[in-house]
């Protein structure tokens, strides 16, 4: 394993790291842990501003962009080359659920309203989310839940952030998850991203397993979805970056729990002083995770569900030459800053096509990532 740092200057009072680190993502190919804080920034303009006059930045960004983002100047970001190390899957307290918000038959009749409305209006698509409250008997660890959602990834994905950049109503309170999605990732030039829209549940016999991802990849529905995803990502890119390349179709791609549609796409950044996070900005949110187009199915959302704080916002890290990565916050929880309570949410793509009560069983297939890593039995 290789090693190195992008130092900032630190505060000779820096804080210490005596409840691990404020962030880290673990992804295969490498793990990016900030250490100690020399300034905390809850507007992503200005954190443009810092990293374009040479300073790191690291944290998350809110669905809705117009929210506070709980963004970090670390004094020191540590890379890998390799995903967090977990050599045991250590315990956590038990968890319960308290409700689901809302109920599941109120969730296939927002489902059922939004496919009239997609098929009365210029909506095409809106990503349509449900929220599980969950109890913890004792405070939970979140170095803890981090470690078992890393180990339950054959990818080895997991993230930590310390949201308490974004306000005194967010101090102590931590988002930890294991995103599948990239949003964006830049490396000199290059810039990558992999967005997913479609999914389908896994089946633990092979055989059914590999026909539902089959299925998946013939499916008209998720195809339509799906393409709705490519286009928009296409379009936020082209401004900023040249010889954009889009494979003919998606690919399958899978998680312990989902097959999902994906399009890995490349390109070449235009000018060099652009940075991860600027492109991640240019690109979020994206229909899948929020709809098409962007401002009709935001306004849907917002009404139908209100805030999503940071879920379906993005996390991730952009170091002082401006290179990183940002992950879509899916797959994720809030953990309180009492360690005792628990957000996850889970939603899906809507379209004309879209059959509410499968709507409502993809919502719970995809809880099952949280509610593993936090050993619930619903």
């Amino acid at each position: 394993m290789t090693t190195g740092t992008a130092p900032n200057a630190a505060t000779p009072n820096q804080p210490t790291d005596c409840a691990g680190p404020h962030f880290v993502l673990s992804r295969p190919h490498g793990t990016v842990t900030a250490h100690g804080v020399t300034g905390t920034i809850s507007d992503p303009t200005e954190a443009v501003a810092r990293v374009r006059a040479g300073e790191a930045i690291a944290g998350a960004l809110p669905f809705d962009v117009r929210e506070p983002a709980a963004l970090t100047v670390p004094g020191r970001l540590e890379i890998t080359s390799a995903p967090l190390p977990v050599t045991a899957r250590p315990e956590v307290p038990a968890v319960t659920v308290r409700r689901y918000l809302p109920a599941p038959a109120e969730h296939t009749r927002r489902v059922t309203d939004a496919v009239t409305r997609l098929r009365e209006t210029s909506l095409r698509k809106v990503v349509l989310a449900r929220a599980v409250e969950l109890d913890a008997t004792e405070p939970l660890d979140h170095r803890a839940v981090l470690a078992r959602l890393v180990a339950a990834d054959p990818n080895g994905n997991g993230y930590s952030v310390d949201l308490g950049a974004a306000g005194d109503d967010h101090r102590g309170v931590r988002l930890v998850g294991s995103s599948p999605e990239v949003l964006i990732r830049r490396q000199g030039a290059t810039v990558t991203c992999h967005p997913l829209a479609g999914s389908a549940p896994r089946d633990s016999d092979p055989d059914r397993d590999a026909a539902l991802g089959r299925a998946l990849a013939e499916s008209t529905k998720d195809l339509t979805e799906h393409s709705y995803v490519v286009e928009s990502l296409k379009e936020s890119l082209a401004p900023l970056c040249s010889d954009i390349e889009v494979p003919p179709g998606p690919v399958l791609t899978t998680t312990p729990q989902l097959w999902h549609l994906g399009t890995p796409l490349r390109a070449t950044l235009r000018d060099p002083h652009v940075s991860a996070l600027e492109l991640a900005l240019a690109v979020h949110p994206t229909p899948a995770v929020c709809g098409t187009p962007t401002d009709e199915a935001m306004r849907t959302i917002l009404a139908v569900e209100g805030g999503r704080g940071f879920y379906a916002g993005a996390v991730g890290w952009t170091d002082a030459s401006g290179d990183g990565e940002w992950m879509v916050t899916i797959r994720c929880a809030r953990i309180a800053a009492d360690g005792l309570g628990v957000l996850a949410h889970a939603g899906g793509g809507i379209v004309a096509a879209s059959e509410p009560d499968s709507e409502l069983d993809e919502t719970t297939t995809k809880f099952g990532t949280i509610m593993a890593a936090l050993g619930v039995m619903d």
